[in-house]
């Protein structure tokens, strides 16, 4: 008798794609009680033990299993907020899931081994633990095997099924770790924030102000940046600059010491410039410089680009990956890997887009000896190689206009990343006058190289210098002392933010996105066109924090679904800056002031679960280790907040009910 596998995949289009690859004769059963949920049979000679086998393909829509309190915890009357950091955890099947679980069971009755086809990465292990556990109550006795695999063309696809290998249970308690943490912290933060102020805001908003443990440093961020910009004091500065005219170009050398804020010394200095008259050549460089080509693309550096370049959002950059992804068109867009495998043949992908009108017939020269090995970064998650193109589409066969942009960038980027880098020659002229020294730069692209396919890197030739000879002096044209002001930084936008969550450990690249689509929909952030507001949204300000700065330049570092508004959902990603509204400034500011040993609102401490959550998935730490050290320290944390609530709201009297008052 023929054994039988019963296959499952996270989404429907996997499944259908691996069944039509895998299958020669593949039979489709509509008998789910689900419209999009098929059922796909076919056979299919696996490797040994299973040899030819009756297979079974079907799929989930991701979790099908969620987690909530035992019953006398749910209402939110029913107990202290506090009482949830050990209140029972109870696990069940969603209910809009009922019929998907059921369809497991049944087709488990019937098979004698389990093969998981979900995304290989940490949610796509939890959701594959769901499998099996649904699958074993039926049949307890079956095999249980995961596909392990980062595109779907049929090469790849054939090779995982039959390369099965076991489910990683590292990172599926790293999930699960997460995911009892995010609800004990979540819930209790949210009913205790919600009762504290509903009865003051509630004419001006209606719902619960919830917690998130990884949006709540994602908006500190954002209000961090928004206080540093309406704080900032301008100062004003003085600068020299020397100009001299020779062969028909006229050269601006700048000063080394840039500017001074002090307007006697800058006086002097410049007078002891013109009363030398002379200036001399000290320093001559010519030499050959490079702009390397990128390096291949992760899923952070997707979010921050499409964001900067194609004027999406990053969630929209994320689901019109995955879109790309589930028909075959890239590899699986959730990565942190920036090098490729040497054993991979790269070759061959870009042989595949050699037929495009665009960029075909550089694709072509690359196989004619512009080809080049990419560059490797310093990331490699083991799981999945870096997003590239697997199959070439006509970008016009494509139906969303978003989809043509993605798909475009990924191949660009990826046909830049085996190119040469661009060459050119770049010159650096230094001058003495007086006792000061000024330099002038000049840049002569002679190769584009890789810029030619990738336009998203700017590399342009600048001024072009004259002659000069070291040691040569020379009566300068013309010298002048300006005055200028320092600017302040600008608000953040969304690539500026995805990098700060990036190096501050908010989230992991796959769940950024979400987190700050969260916020916007949570309505505690807003984004606007530059310079469309110096308030947080919906108020007059209601005041500073911190006193004012004073700026010397324009820092960048660390600081930084509603019907009614399409700024809060807004998709033009990287042509806009995050406001946050009064209630954003209110909750951030709220936490500041506790002056707790580590603020909620900053990122060290999700920053610290992340870690631990890899301590889990390399086996340096358990489950149970880091649940329960993390519970004391936030149940330290809510404790302390709840006996000092007062001070929350008197930030939400001064950020939201003043202004509000006033209008």
């Amino acid at each position: 008798m023929v054994s039988r596998v019963l296959c499952v995949a996270e989404k429907p289009s996997i499944a259908k794609a691996v069944a039509f690859h895998l299958g020669r004769n593949v039979q489709t059963r509509s008998d789910t009680g689900v419209p999009w949920l098929k059922n796909y049979e076919f056979d299919f000679e696996f490797s040994l033990p299973w040899g030819q086998c009756k297979v079974t393909m079907t799929s989930v829509a991701g979790h099908i299993k969620g987690s909530d309190f035992e019953g006398r915890y749910r209402g939110w009357e029913s107990c202290q907020p506090q009482e949830l950091y050990d209140a029972t955890i109870v696990e069940f099947v969603h209910s809009d899931k009922l019929k998907i679980s059921r369809n497991i069971e049944k087709q488990a009755r019937y098979a004698m081994a389990l093969f998981i086809w979900t995304d290989c990465d940490r949610e796509g292990e939890h959701i594959g633990s769901e499998i099996r556990d649904i699958a074993l109550s039926s049949k307890p006795e079956m095999q249980v095997k995961r596909a392990r695999f980062s595109n779907i063309e049929r090469a790849h696809v054939y090779q995982a099924a039959m390369h099965p290998i076991d489910l990683d249970e590292r990172q599926v308690h790293a999930v699960a770790a997460r995911i009892e943490l995010d609800l004990r912290v979540g819930a209790s933060f949210t009913r205790m924030q919600t009762k504290a102020f509903k009865a003051m805001i509630q004419q001006f908003r209606d719902g619960v102000i919830s917690y998130g443990s990884c949006q709540f440093p994602t908006l500190g961020f954002i209000v961090d940046r928004y206080f540093r910009v309406k704080n900032f004091q301008p100062e004003t500065f003085w600068k020299i600059q020397v100009f001299h005219e020779r062969e028909g170009k006229r050269v601006s050398f700048h000063w080394k010491r840039v500017h001074l804020f002090d307007r006697m010394i800058t006086t002097i200095i410049f007078e002891r410039c013109i009363e030398a008259g002379q200036a001399r050549v000290i320093d001559l460089q010519k030499k050959p410089t490079s702009k390397w080509r990128p390096l291949p693309l992760t899923t952070v550096e997707l979010q921050k680009m499409g964001s900067r370049f194609l004027h999406m959002d990053s969630q929209a950059v994320m689901k019109t990956a995955e879109d790309l992804y589930t028909h075959g068109f890239i590899s699986y867009p959730r990565t942190e890997t920036d090098q490729f495998d040497p054993q991979m043949d790269l070759r061959t992908l870009v042989d595949r887009q050699t037929s495009d009108h665009q960029w075909g017939n550089y694709a072509q020269s690359l196989l004619n000896g512009g080809y080049r090995n990419p560059r490797s970064g310093s990331h490699n998650d083991k799981a999945h190689p870096p997003i590239h193109p697997v199959n070439y589409i006509t970008p016009a066969s494509l139906e969303r206009p978003e989809e043509r942009k993605v798909y475009e960038f990924v191949v660009r980027r990826f046909l830049a990343c085996v190119s040469e880098d661009a060459r050119g020659e770049s010159t650096t002229v230094a001058l003495q006058c007086g006792p000061e020294i000024f330099t002038a730069n000049g840049l002569l692209v002679l190769q584009r190289n890789y810029l030619d396919v990738y336009p998203y890197d700017k590399w342009e030739s600048s001024q072009q210098l004259p002659d000069f000879q070291q040691g040569e002096t020379f009566q300068p044209t013309e010298a002048r002392m300006n005055e200028g002001q320092t600017s302040p930084p600008d608000y953040l936008t969304e690539p500026e933010l995805i990098a700060l969550m990036d190096a501050n450990g908010i989230g992991t690249d796959a769940t950024m996105a979400e987190h700050i689509a969260k916020i916007k929909e949570r309505e505690y952030v807003v984004t606007k066109p530059p310079g469309n507001s110096n308030q947080p949204d919906n108020s007059g300000g209601g005041g500073g924090r911190g006193g004012a700065g004073r700026g010397r330049g324009r820092g960048r570092g660390r600081g930084g679904t509603n019907n009614n508004a399409t700024s809060r959902t807004s998709n033009s990603g990287g042509n806009n800056v995050f406001i946050p509204t009064t209630l954003g400034v209110a909750l951030i500011v709220g936490y500041d002031d506790l002056n707790l040993d580590t603020s909620v609102s900053k990122p060290f401490l999700r920053k610290e679960m992340e870690a631990q959550m890899r301590a889990i998935c390399s086996g340096e730490m358990t489950k149970h280790e880091v649940v329960n050290a993390s519970i004391q320290m936030y149940r330290d944390i809510f404790i302390r907040t709840s006996m000092n609530v007062e001070v929350l709201k008197a930030a939400v009297r001064k950020y939201v009910l003043e202004p509000q008052q006033q209008q």
